[in-house]
């Protein structure tokens, strides 16, 4: 049996796609809540829209016609430098009637997961640092 070999050097996940009934729906909420920037938006024929934020991470909204439901535990989350920036997302996002599935509110993990127009689950957190 051939070993796996060591990866080279640090990786970082880059890009998520994600099934979406209306691109520039999504676009506006990612926009709106998550920093992604419509100016670097790229359109493509079969509908897709690609936006990055300001770390360079790409979100790949691919257009179809219906999203299957997930698994409950199924999400992805986006990190914050402090809590008070994760309590501010959330109040923001309560009074703009987006609707939040659950939140914490730790010493050590300040949290809460929404969903986006179409049901995908996004949490917003901060931790301590390792």
């Amino acid at each position: 049996m051939r070993r796996a070999r060591p990866h080279a050097g640090p990786m970082r996940l880059s890009h998520l796609g994600l099934p979406v009934r209306d691109a520039r729906r999504s676009l506006r909420f990612y926009e709106t809540y998550f920093g992604f920037d419509p100016a670097t938006a790229r359109h493509y024929e079969d509908g897709t829209v690609v936006v990055r934020d300001a770390h360079g991470f790409d979100l790949a909204l691919h257009a179809v016609r219906e999203v299957a439901p997930m698994p409950d535990f199924l999400h992805f989350g986006f990190r914050l430098d402090d809590p008070e920036r994760v309590r501010a997302l959330l109040a923001r996002m309560r009074a703009d009637g987006v609707g939040v599935a659950e939140d914490y509110d730790e010493p050590a993990y300040v949290a809460f997961k929404c969903a986006d127009p179409d049901g995908h689950r996004v949490e917003a957190y901060w931790e301590p640092g390792p």
